[in-house]
């Protein structure tokens, strides 16, 4: 009868570990944050109108975060141009923001392929972006 008890309750005990390892965070996955933020003008309009972004950088590899670091000013400059070419109509959607990501994390990558041999980069993310 205690075999009959027992086993039921190992199997859940396996099931809520098995469901538990899958929820957890990628092993050694390190954030970047591109700090101060990046501010600028948008559009070539008349009227004066401004973007800011703050930008985070995913690596999992711990061991790419100094990497990443070392190399901020080329990541920066590269972040600034490409942010200088947007509008606010190609900003103003949602997809819009998401193909702004998708060209940024494709610029940080190319830059550290250029300086390191590998991108070192698995993600870029906008924790805030904000036009004005």
């Amino acid at each position: 009868m205690r075999t009959f008890l027992a086993l039921p309750l190992l199997l859940s005990l396996f099931a809520v570990s098995h469901v538990q390892a899958e929820d957890a965070p990628v092993a050694g996955a390190q954030y970047v944050e591109l700090k101060p933020a990046f501010v600028g003008t948008v559009g070539p309009g008349p009227k004066i109108q401004y973007m800011k972004v703050d930008v985070a950088l995913r690596a999992n590899d711990p061991a790419a975060v100094p990497r990443i670091e070392y190399h901020d000013p080329l990541i920066r400059n590269a972040l600034v141009s490409l942010f200088a070419h947007e509008t606010l109509e190609s900003v103003g959607t949602l997809e819009g923001k998401e193909e702004l990501r998708s060209k940024a994390l494709t610029a940080v990558r190319e830059v550290l392929e250029e300086e390191e041999g590998k991108p070192l980069v698995d993600d870029l993310l906008f924790t805030n972006l904000v036009t004005q």
